[in-house]
């Protein structure tokens, strides 16, 4: 099923739209500055939450209790996210003030304020550091975030991916956004027929962060079937994990393969490919149905402190977008602001199980009880 045309008049003035790297250098309408009265919103919640001392997922919205200021901030950048650019940056953390730890604990805080968090990797961990710990990227079960490489273009499994920055690098680690509507229109424009080839299915490996209930690979059309709402889903070097690991996965088709290379070839033009260097007390939000991202290669400090350091959230969250039917089997709930995405690992506890439904409760967003994928996935 095609969606409407991505330039339709049906389209609302609220929703996402595709953009260029001249426009996001031109219009910064999608980057928030912390105003001191913001801050000190977000240091008092801090310094009660400190007094608690509670187990992050014991916590709920009022162990971080956040002034009208500082929550509308936090408002405002998640729903900037779902609106025209996809993005939001909001500057002006005070990092250098805060600890590791406080900075930890007031990410957590804040993020009971934006939505519900999924678990990441094998281990079912919901908040990530982002550093350099000597890993390799581009092996089986590899990944990126562990490492100094530079990254593939890619979507994180959820409907927002935050990157906290409390480190720079010493140099390098630039981080590039693309508007996945604006590559999309190209392929159309230049190869309709390869447009309708990222409508079919693709496989992609779980790269060992699936539930023990799950089979270790999905299928997921890398543009979905909903015929309203644009969303992409992009990440190739699993969907090569996948043909290199499981005989049972179909295998690429030359036309596939085809779409991929024109794919790889479009997301770092300039013309679509903004570059943005992320700052201590930056605040990086992406959307991942709209927008794809990478990362430089970086060279670090030697110090420990020191290291290129970001905290990674993926949250779900109450505006987000509904998602295609053919998306099912990877984010299991495909509703409007349902709680949905994240790679279930193999570690979840009944700690985060009673988190997470106490935390949708708080967020109003719907909560379906998770069962494993059966059947053959939907195709377009």
């Amino acid at each position: 099923m095609e969606t409407a045309p991505l330039n339709s008049s049906s389209r609302l003035s609220n929703r996402p739209t595709a953009w260029l790297a001249a426009d996001a250098e031109r219009e910064t309408s999608w980057i928030q500055r912390l105003t001191a009265q913001e801050v000190d919103g977000f240091e008092v919640a801090l310094a009660h939450a400190r007094k608690l001392n509670r187990p992050l997922l014991d916590m709920t919205p009022d162990d971080f209790p956040l002034g009208d200021a500082a929550r509308h901030a936090l408002e405002c950048a998640i729903a900037t996210t779902q609106g025209r650019w996809g993005m939001c940056l909001l500057k002006g953390f005070p990092v250098d003030r805060w600890t590791e730890e406080e900075t930890r604990l007031a990410y957590w805080g804040m993020s009971l304020h934006m939505g519900v968090a999924r678990t990441q990797n094998r281990a079912s961990e919901v908040l990530n550091d982002v550093r350099d710990v000597g890993s390799t990227y581009k092996t089986t079960n590899g990944r990126g975030y562990n490492t100094s490489a530079s990254l593939d273009f890619h979507m994180d499994s959820s409907d927002v991916v935050g990157l906290l920055c409390r480190r720079t690098a010493r140099s390098g680690g630039e981080s590039k956004v693309v508007s996945s509507l604006a590559v999309y229109e190209e392929v159309m424009r230049r190869r309709p027929d390869l447009a309708q080839v990222l409508r079919g299915p693709f496989y992609y490996s779980y790269q060992g962060a699936q539930d023990p209930a799950q089979r270790p690979w999905y299928c997921c059309p890398i543009v979905g079937s909903e015929p309203e709402w644009f969303a992409m889903r992009l990440n190739r070097k699993n969907v090569i994990a996948a043909q290199r690991d499981f005989d049972d996965v179909p295998r690429l088709t030359a036309a596939q393969t085809e779409a991929l290379d024109l794919l790889d070839e479009l997301m770092p033009d300039p013309r679509f490919c903004f570059s943005m260097w992320l700052e201590r007390g930056d605040l990086q939000l992406l959307n991942n149905y709209v927008t794809i991202h990478s990362r430089t290669s970086f060279e670090d400090h030697e110090d420990f402190d020191m290291k290129r350091h970001l905290l990674r959230l993926w949250l779900a969250v109450p505006g987000a977008q509904p998602l295609p039917s053919n998306w099912r089997e990877y984010f299991s709930d495909v509703r409007a602001g349902a709680v949905r995405g994240g790679l279930r690992g193999s570690h979840r506890t009944s700690q985060f199980e009673a988190y997470e439904k106490r935390q949708a409760a708080y967020m109003s967003m719907p909560l379906s009880e998770w069962t494993p994928f059966e059947g053959e996935p939907q195709t377009a």
